[in-house]
């Protein structure tokens, strides 16, 4: 059966200083770090788990707790592709903003519109940016007019099942007739993205999903990919309390 692994990057330092990130490159933590080992030696101690294919987005943070996790893993070796897809959501004129200082400066209903509805992006950037990823050599081969100037998580689902669709799935159907395995990591928005669509979360009930940082949520999809069974690896309320404190972020 086919199996897929879903790791949100590990604590990054704009995580830790309660920052909208988005497509800011920032690295990890010194927490992130450790955290991105454990999901390594957990992704290892998960039975039956064999990992075969790596995807990551191309923002810092998920590129090293990939490394960090694959090394912990015994699996430095396997192959990683990158893509500018799985991004963070791109959170506009918001991105450096302290949380907590937004959501006083705007109140508590706006900021959840922004954060968590669905088809709300915060405000655009404006032209001439310099936080616009145009200017950024990563993006270099991606036309001007598919980079984002802000999203909601309708725009990172529009972005991110494409890239699911055309290059994740054909390697989850090649890796289960080997009994393989797919890791993807990434952020907390594209993985919402990608569990919105893998699930049929609706658009309201998915307002409520928090994704921890650090801790594989391991899925065995049928053959039509539906979902069999789901669930994070390790202990289950260490998992809850960690997507609880995602909320709470805002304040």
């Amino acid at each position: 059966m086919p199996e897929l692994v879903l790791v949100r990057h590990g604590q990054s330092t704009w995580n830790e200083a309660n920052r909208f990130t988005g497509w800011h490159d920032v690295d990890l933590t010194a927490r992130g770090e450790e955290e991105a080992a454990e999901a390594g030696r957990l992704l290892a101690g998960s039975e039956g788990l064999d990992l075969r294919v790596v995807h990551t987005s191309v923002l810092t943070r998920a590129v090293r707790t990939a490394s960090i996790a694959l090394d912990a893993a015994g699996r430095s070796w396997l192959p990683v592709r990158r893509h500018w897809r799985l991004n963070e959501r791109h959170y506009g004129a918001l991105q450096g903003l302290d949380k907590k200082e937004t959501a006083a400066e705007y109140g508590p209903e706006q900021l959840a519109a922004w954060r968590r509805g669905y088809a709300t992006p915060p405000p655009a950037l404006p032209p001439g940016d310099p936080r616009h990823p145009a200017g950024d050599p990563r993006y270099r081969d991606v036309p001007v007019a598919a980079l984002p100037a802000t999203e909601c998580l309708a725009d990172v689902v529009a972005r991110a099942v494409p890239y699911w669709e055309d290059v994740i799935v054909p390697d989850l159907l090649a890796e289960a007739g080997r009994g393989g395995a797919v890791l993807v990591v990434a952020h907390g928005n594209s993985l919402r993205a990608l569990r919105k669509h893998i699930e049929h979360i609706g658009d309201d009930d998915i307002v409520s999903l928090e994704i921890p940082t650090g801790i594989p949520y391991r899925y065995r999809l049928g053959d039509d990919l539906s979902v069999l069974t789901g669930g994070y690896l390790g202990d289950p309320e260490a998992a809850r309390a960690a997507a609880e404190a995602v909320a709470r972020q805002a304040g």
